[in-house]
């Protein structure tokens, strides 16, 4: 039999943290005599960011005594009280390995289910001045966990806590953290944690995720014979021809210098190329890839800006025998294989992912139920018509619709509902951001799973920053106050910026926010993979090393720091 040793309560407050103010209520401090627990929070206590903590799903966080022992002889601290750790129940007797997902207890006169290890984020670490404390409370096994509350009542500090109830399947807390963060997962124990209802949502869509990718790895084909691996790096590529597609859009077709094949993309993928001679230093850019995959070389299709350097350059200066350096093709915006029906959809430029895509299905014979929507402003904007109608024509099941702005006005919700898509449809958006928003939520309303839709996004991608506080608007991408570093230069590519690392930071992600990159985390301490980023070009080394290391030719960038001059696509 477990005690109740503690209840912590704490409302949300600003913190001051580097240059930032951080939102939190990991502040929690003992109260004493009988507090009241409802469906959604402990009276008196909150949480700043609902994101990630508070809700029903974890209404109440745990930690243990025994925990907190250890902490201490680890971290060789004797400040450590309950509280610390952000919990409203410090206990004794209810260790992460003998708890399991779904157990019921009863504590005075309420009764909680546990639905999930503790989230992984770095306020733990501010809290307790500790920054790498995400990364050690999985590695040592010592999460802690989320109660939900089944039955409201009251608890107070010494009440007797008393298992009602064994969860399905017996998977302890340290069991499933273990599962989710570190590496070398048990395939068995993944098909028993998404059987058990008590596993709060989120946790079972990470779990569904890693089956369907280890099911997707495990039937994956070899690739064909004589298919050339994808490069390191940046290559030269010769422009072979040029052909303008309407009065401001151009593609630009590129071969290997040895006019051997290049290796093809997957279809929707963008190429990052460098343009020698187009100022100085050697500006960079991401074009999606317009052309057939299979073609054996790459097509990339410009649209001439006003204010675009690059974009006039090429339109300009570019043509047959020019030289540009390109990383090899790259970005998860791609066509997947499957029979269920497809739509793509696009505005202006946008259309050259998604073309590639009809590239591909045309070449296959597909007999999907196809959808191509595509808007521009009028007939003379309108690039590709002719190929597009030869694509559609060649499909069996295929339909083209057009918008002309000029005329129709903007395509939305309505025109989609009235399409009657099937719910089962996988939807490709391409085009200007706020588009690509109009068009998700219109297919959403009209009955496709959220998770079918995917769109490509080439600017920086919208930040994930946990309970940091906006205050003044966000900057364009800088160069970081003070004095210039003296290390390699990294390129933020996404962002157009390139700097010098400095040995004054702790890392690339700590750069990058003093260089208002956009950027994404979570835990800081190489755990939760959201601040994983490609790796365009360079090399880096960890600095603390993560749990688990990401995929070949990315990097999380909260750990790292450059080993040579590194190209990120961020």
């Amino acid at each position: 039999m477990g005690r109740l040793v503690s209840v912590n309560v704490g409302m949300p407050k600003d913190v001051h943290w580097r240059d930032k103010t951080v939102y939190t209520g990991i502040w929690k401090t003992p109260v004493a005599g009988p507090v009241v627990v409802r469906r959604l929070n402990v009276d008196g206590d909150g949480q700043g960011d609902l994101a990630g903590h508070g809700g029903e799903q974890r209404a109440v966080m745990v930690y243990q005594t025994e925990s907190y022992d250890f902490w201490k002889t680890y971290l060789g601290r004797d400040d450590l009280e309950p509280g610390h750790f952000g919990e409203n129940f410090t206990v004794t007797g209810l260790a992460d390995g003998d708890v399991c997902i779904g157990d019921r207890y009863r504590i005075g006169s309420a009764e909680f289910e546990v639905t999930q290890p503790r989230v992984t984020c770095f306020r733990v670490g501010l809290r307790l001045n500790e920054p790498e404390m995400p990364n050690l409370l999985v590695a040592q096994h010592r999460p802690g966990f989320y109660f939900r509350v089944i039955t409201e009542g009251q608890v107070r500090a010494g009440d007797d806590i008393v298992r009602t109830r064994r969860g399905r399947h017996e998977l302890s807390v340290a069991d499933v953290d273990a599962l989710l963060y570190l590496p070398n997962r048990n395939i068995e124990q993944l098909h028993k944690v998404v059987d058990i209802a008590a596993l709060s949502p989120g946790w079972v869509q990470s779990f569904s995720d890693m089956l369907k990718a280890h099911d997707s790895a495990a039937t994956e084909t070899a690739p064909a014979v004589g298919v050339e691996p994808g490069w390191n790096g940046f290559r030269p590529l010769r422009v072979s021809a040029i052909a303008r597609e309407s009065p401001r859009v151009m593609s630009i077709r590129l071969q290997a210098d040895d006019r051997g094949s290049l290796p093809p993309p997957l279809p929707g993928q963008y190429l990052t190329v460098r343009i020698p001679g187009a100022a100085e230093p050697t500006p960079m850019r991401s074009y999606s890839l317009s052309g057939d995959p299979a073609a054996g070389e790459y097509r990339i299709s410009v649209k001439r800006e006003d204010h675009g350097l690059v974009s006039r350059w090429l339109h300009t200066h570019i043509e047959p025998g020019s030289v540009v350096e390109a990383a090899p093709p790259r970005g998860d915006f791609y066509l997947t294989d499957g029979s269920n029906p497809v739509v793509l959809i696009s505005a202006g430029i946008g259309i050259t992912p998604v073309l590639a895509m009809l590239h591909t299905l045309s070449a296959a014979r597909s007999t999907r139920d196809i959808w191509w929507l595509h808007t521009t402003r009028d007939r003379e904007t309108q690039a590709f018509a002719a190929e597009v109608t030869t694509l559609i024509e060649s499909l069996p099941h295929a339909r083209q619709l057009l918008f002309y702005t000029r005329t129709q006005g903007r395509l939305g919700q309505p025109t989609i509902a009235a399409l009657g898509l099937p719910p089962d449809a996988a939807a490709y958006l391409c085009g200007p951001t706020q588009f690509m928003s109009d068009m998700r939520d219109a297919l959403t309303a009209a009955g496709i799973d959220p998770a079918r839709i995917h769109s490509e996004l080439f600017g920086a991608l919208p930040p994930i920053n946990p309970g940091i506080v906006d205050g003044a608007p966000r900057r364009p991408p800088h160069p970081p106050t003070g004095p210039p570093g003296t290390g390699p230069p990294i390129t933020f590519a996404r962002s157009g910026l390139t700097v010098n690392w400095s040995a004054d930071y702790g890392n690339i992600l700590d750069l990058a926010e003093a260089c208002d990159v956009p950027t994404r985390f979570s835990c800081r301490s190489g755990v939760c993979h959201l601040c994983e980023t490609g790796v365009v070009d360079g090399a880096t080394t960890y600095v603390q090393s993560p749990l688990e290391p990401p995929g070949q030719g990315r990097v999380l960038i909260c750990s790292a720091a450059p080993e040579s001059d590194l190209v990120l696509d961020l």
